[in-house]
């Protein structure tokens, strides 16, 4: 080819580059197609994405296993260190609880658990585990000099929910003494022995000032006021009865009294006394006799009987000693006075004279 004829050939090529266009070569529907697809693409990718991790989870979980299943074992009434043990080898962990105990000697032994032996539960669980801390009380105390009520509510305080107590109280023995009334004197089993098993605690109380015996009072003619100052004073527990008065006899007195062989009697013993009364009202006073039912007690103990007028005064009648199971007093008081009984400064019965 001549060199014209070259020439003649470039010219022909970039006018036919000119002429080119992108959608006579197919592009632009290409690009409008991938932008109207580009949504559907985003959608599929993030799908492709949440199925992976799906299966991925899916296969981790199938792969990875949680603890195994384990039998609880026995371990109530071993030691502490023989339960830990056992509940090492089944991958259980103890949740340990302190609790007295009423056996003595059984110190760390386990008492209680939960759940249960031969319970299934998962590996790495918690098993409750009661454990001895001892017997409340491993000594007997030194109670010579103590009050014996003081110290009968302290253990009965100490003791409270014990089926079986460490110390259990005797009826105790009663002598005069020049100590204060219920003081205790004596014990058996002696102060610091061991308590290996429940014992049994015997005590020597006093009774009070050992003045053992009363000379016999005259009392036939007293009035009442003179009858009530000879019971505030005197050792001697009188049991009153009455009659209608007759003759001569003057209202509300003693008309008769229990005669003994001997000029002396001992101690807070039992005295029959009449009293002649009249009958109904007697210059604005109801005479009568105040009797109840109480308990009977080993020593005398401060009682008192007072009286309350209808307008709301009240006044003691009497304060005197007694150890209980009947009382009878004298009285001579309007109508509607309402008289209380107290036994150791508690309520213990109440009356309205009529």
């Amino acid at each position: 080819m001549d060199k014209n004829g070259i020439v003649e050939k470039i010219k022909n090529t970039g006018k036919n580059l000119k002429d080119f266009r992108p959608e006579r070569a197919g592009l632009t529907s290409y690009f409008e197609s991938l932008q109207a697809n580009g949504k559907t693409l985003v959608a599929t990718v993030i799908a492709a994405v949440f199925v992976m991790l799906f299966f991925a989870c899916v296969i981790f979980f199938l792969h990875v296993k949680g603890p195994e299943e384990v039998m609880v074992p026995e371990v109530r009434g071993k030691e502490l260190t023989e339960a830990l043990l056992e509940m090492q080898k089944k991958e259980l962990y103890p949740k340990i609880t302190l609790r007295y105990s009423e056996v003595p000697g059984d110190k760390g032994t386990i008492l209680d658990q939960n759940p249960s032996a031969g319970s299934i539960v998962k590996g790495y669980s918690r098993v409750s585990l009661v454990v001895s801390r001892g017997v409340i009380v491993d000594k007997v105390g030194g109670y010579v000099g103590q009050n014996f009520d003081e110290l009968k509510m302290n253990l009965q305080t100490l003791f409270a929910g014990t089926a079986n107590p460490l110390i259990v109280l005797e009826e105790p023995m009663y002598k005069p003494d020049v100590s204060a009334a219920g003081t205790i004197l004596e014990q058996d089993p002696p102060e610091g022995t061991d308590i290996s098993e429940p014992v049994k605690l015997s005590l020597v109380v006093s009774r009070g000032p050992s003045f053992e015996n009363t000379r016999v009072p005259r009392l036939t003619g007293l009035s009442i006021n003179d009858m009530l100052q000879t019971v505030a004073r005197s050792r001697i527990i009188f049991e009153f009865t009455s009659r209608p008065m007759a003759g001569k006899e003057k209202p509300g007195t003693v008309v008769s009294q229990q005669q003994f062989e001997s000029e002396f009697i001992p101690n807070y013993s039992r005295m029959g006394v009449e009293m002649a009364f009249p009958n109904g009202e007697y210059e604005d006073n109801v005479y009568g006799i105040f009797s109840t039912e109480i308990t009977e007690y080993p020593y005398p103990v401060p009682m008192r009987l007072d009286a309350t007028s209808a307008d709301g005064n009240t006044y003691t009648l009497v304060n005197f000693m007694h150890t209980g199971l009947s009382i009878s007093l004298p009285y001579a008081v309007p109508k509607e006075t309402t008289l209380t009984l107290y036994v150791v400064d508690k309520e213990q019965k109440k009356i309205i004279v009529h």
